[in-house]
């Protein structure tokens, strides 16, 4: 196989999904969803309450925490008519999106604008009632137009709130697309986690959605551990591949943020199994590695007098199959001691840096041994993932969801995917 992805062709990782295998709503209970268990090939059909007992011993499972902010906002022109402001990420003051969040007064975010054609200029607005019932105000501005987004200048009164309370007040969860319906009082509970700490992401990391308190209770009791990251989920997640090649599709920026206890953890496990709940923990795990390595490429980048910080830490798109030959010969247990370096030398127990790693058949995994995930879209980088993982073994995982009823996409049923023993 060519271990380069950049000449695949997204039509080749494709299947039928019929609009009626689309769960639009949540079940009820979130661990009575059903779990497909593909284990070295074998598939067996279980219920998402049976994971430990399908989990490989020792396991270390590693999810991430981040929370869905309500970043849709609905305002109206003066003439009454809506638009639709869907913010992506901050801009000015600050490009952190931690302290973004925090920011009171005003901002500016790059958003999507939907309805905007008649919006020609001037503000846009909504009233809305705080937390404390106050009565407050939102006003909106278009700055700039860009390709496919737009920034916009928020103000707002009382301008002590922090931006974080406004979005919590006046705006809506950003459900996928795909579902075509607005967001209700049951969306805001079970399209967030029940660990769900880290404020920031767009769309739910949707692998953890059927974990309960008492299932994860249970997997403790049975000798699994358990470690956090977070990687603030963009709306890039629903972005399609519209390139007739993989090479020319830009894949999206996500930022990450992992603590040196995490770190250590990986490190004291090996080389018992890790595994990924969803495909943001496994891509954030993959770049820790890759991390690593630029830092070992790069050693004036560990010089204790360079003023590079850890939010500017990036693994870009393509870096692991341009670097894969000089990373054969540095372990992930090296590669990861070099990030734990790092982070004494830049005093910061927390690492922060973003990814654009784009997993795909040839790409050879470094951190993880087995993923939980939902069943993805067609033709999605998601998909592009799963099928690294599987190999030519991801149609066969797909078609028997399809042929046995399986729940698709969000809200739908899980997968435990195991392509080695463990």
């Amino acid at each position: 196989m060519n271990p380069d992805p950049r000449h695949l062709s997204i039509l080749d990782f494709t299947y039928p999904l019929p609009p009626e295998r689309i769960a639009p709503e949540p079940l009820a209970d979130r661990a009575a969803s059903r779990l497909l268990v593909s284990r070295q090939g074998q598939l067996s059909d279980k219920s998402f309450r049976d994971l430990p007992n399908e989990l490989p011993s020792g396991a270390l499972l590693i999810f991430n925490d981040t929370r869905v902010v309500r970043a849709r906002l609905l305002a109206r022109r003066p003439t009454g008519g809506q638009v639709e402001l869907f913010c992506l990420e901050p801009v000015v003051p600050h490009r952190s999106l931690e302290l973004a969040l925090q920011q009171t007064g005003y901002c500016t975010w790059r958003c999507l604008v939907g309805n905007g054609r008649r919006w020609k200029e001037g503000p846009v607005s909504l009233n809305f009632a705080t937390g404390d019932g106050q009565t407050a105000t939102l006003w909106a501005e278009r700055q700039a137009q860009e390709t496919g987004t737009a920034l916009i200048n928020f103000r707002w009164e009382p301008a002590t709130l922090p931006f974080a309370e406004v979005l919590r007040a006046a705006g809506h969860l950003p459900l996928p697309p795909y579902l075509g319906r607005p967001d209700t009082a049951t969306d805001a509970v079970r399209y967030q986690t029940v660990y769900a700490a880290t404020e920031g992401a767009v769309a739910a990391p949707t692998a953890g959605l059927h974990f309960t308190p008492e299932l994860l209770t249970e997997l403790q009791q049975q000798g699994f551990s358990s470690g956090h990251i977070t990687l603030h989920v963009g709306a890039g997640t629903f972005q399609p591949v519209k390139a007739d090649r993989m090479a020319d599709h830009p894949m999206h920026t996500e930022p990450i943020l992992v603590t040196a206890s995490l770190l250590r953890q990986l490190l004291t496990h090996r080389p018992q199994p890790v595994l990924a709940v969803g495909t943001t923990s496994l891509r954030t795990l993959e770049t820790l590695y890759w991390l690593g390595v630029g830092l070992l490429q790069t050693p004036s980048s560990r010089d204790e007098t360079t003023e590079t910080s850890p939010a500017e830490l990036l693994v870009t798109q393509w870096q692991p199959y341009e670097m894969a030959s000089a990373a054969d010969k540095i372990s992930p247990e090296v590669a990861l001691t070099a990030l734990l370096r790092y982070l004494e030398t830049s005093g910061t127990e927390t690492l922060q840096a973003s990814t654009q790693l784009l997993i795909a058949p040839g790409y050879r995994f470094r951190l993880i041994d087995g993923l939980i995930t939902n069943f993805h879209q067609p033709e999605s980088t998601l998909l592009l993932l799963v099928a690294a993982l599987l190999g030519p073994e991801w149609r066969a995982v797909y078609d028997h969801a399809l042929a046995h009823s399986y729940r698709f996409l969000s809200y739908g049923d899980s997968s435990l995917l195991l392509p080695t023993a463990t």
